[in-house]
């Protein structure tokens, strides 16, 4: 009986132990030979489309790294898991990342919510999270104290930028001086977007003769657009996702709407044309992080091997997913470590880090200080109209 308690003693300890361990996160390596990073992505559900092919460019890019040798001797290993397009599901995943699999860095999700869900657990746990696509200022910077979050850093531009940018170009290169706004009244991405975009369209001298609000449950539109038209719009500007801004395009065309429409970032999916049709997207732009068409050598380079690897053209959520990749790389080989607080102090100091999406250091709010891309649709493909520099 003594001798039961005493093995069963010695199990517990055993077990605190090990369960310490695990608590204490990432490790200066996983194994001798590998650097485990977590990746943590919407692979199904509504958000797939973005996880999916960012997912894809991090595995891409991770290939040719290791190929080249890796990362201080070592070779990168991906911890693929599925956050479901579920923010509740993020957190999950970024705590079995850390706590389970000892990831020293964590790459993803792709939206906003979900991103926001792992911020809690890799500060806890001191791991840097780097995510491509999350566009929210407060992705990075806590909005209640602000203060930049030490562990969370992005590849892509955030929301104020490109609706500045969007709306510059709008009355500066289109010439447009009366716009309407219609926008998604339950998603912050929009909100934010749509609020810069009036604001500044006004400091211009335009002026916003309509707006209106949508929901996700939406999908007749033609009510509001014959009212945007019948106000004088000389262009609508349509900051949300591609599902639904192919709908409402295609239906402002069949109703006659013939000027320009502006979105974001979230209109980058080849969605956008198979919903709305090639035609109706002509005389249609939007911001963006890069164009598959830019001239420049690096870009093309990467656009050739992902379309040998995937069979198709990688979206703008491919090329800043492919950047976070490269950038992680980068910083392990300037920290001269796989320790999680080494990455995440390179991380922090990264300066003219030359990337698929542009060259682009770290601001002290951790986001990428770069060009944006304005893509004209024509026929159904994106071509890149120009590059603007944010005026703020």
């Amino acid at each position: 009986m003594k001798r039961n308690k005493l093995m069963a003693a010695v199990l517990l300890f055993v077990m605190a132990i090990s369960a310490a361990l695990v608590g204490c996160g990432g490790q200066e390596s996983s194994s001798g030979d590998t650097i485990k990073v977590g990746i943590n992505y919407e692979l199904t559900g509504a958000a797939a489309d973005y996880g999916s092919t960012a997912k894809d460019a991090i595995l891409l890019a991770f290939e040719e790294i290791n190929a080249a040798g890796g990362v201080l001797g070592k070779t990168l290993e991906p911890v693929v898991l599925d956050n479901k397009s579920d923010a509740a599901e993020a957190l999950s995943v970024a705590t079995k990342l850390i706590t389970q699999e000892g990831v020293v860095a964590h790459l993803g999700p792709a939206t906003t919510g979900a991103t926001l869900n792992a911020v809690p657990v890799v500060t806890e746990y001191k791991i840097p999270l780097i995510t491509n696509s999350a566009t929210n200022p407060d992705v990075t910077v806590d909005p209640q104290s602000g203060q930049t979050r030490e562990y969370v850093f992005r590849t892509c531009f955030i929301d104020p930028p490109q609706a500045v940018v969007g709306a510059e170009f709008a009355y500066n290169d289109l010439g447009v001086r009366k716009v309407a706004i219609y926008y998604d009244n339950t998603n912050d991405y929009s909100k934010g977007l749509y609020q810069v975009f009036k604001e500044t369209i006004k400091q211009l001298g335009g002026e916003v003769v309509a707006e209106e609000g949508y929901v996700e449950a939406d999908q007749e539109f033609r009510p509001t657009l014959t009212k945007f038209k019948q106000a004088g719009a000389e262009l609508i500007y349509i900051p949300g996702y591609y599902d639904k801004v192919a709908k409402i395009i295609s239906q402002a065309r069949e109703i006659g709407i013939d000027v320009p429409f502006l979105g974001a970032d979230g209109w980058d999916s080849p969605v956008l044309a198979e919903v709305a049709g090639p035609e109706a997207l002509n005389n249609t732009f939007f911001t963006n992080h890069y164009s598959p068409q830019d001239p420049d050598e690096k870009v093309q380079s990467f656009v050739k091997a992902y379309q040998e690897k995937y069979g198709s053209v990688p979206a703008s959520f491919s090329a800043t997913a492919y950047d976070a990749a490269y950038l992680l790389a980068d910083a392990i080989k300037r920290a001269g470590s796989a320790d999680p607080e080494a990455i995440t102090k390179a991380l922090a100091e990264t300066k003219d880090f030359e990337g698929i999406t542009g060259k682009f250091s770290f601001d002290e709010k951790h986001n990428p200080v770069k060009e944006i891309s304005i893509i004209e649709m024509k026929n159904g493909e994106q071509t890149l109209k120009t590059k603007i520099a944010p005026s703020n």
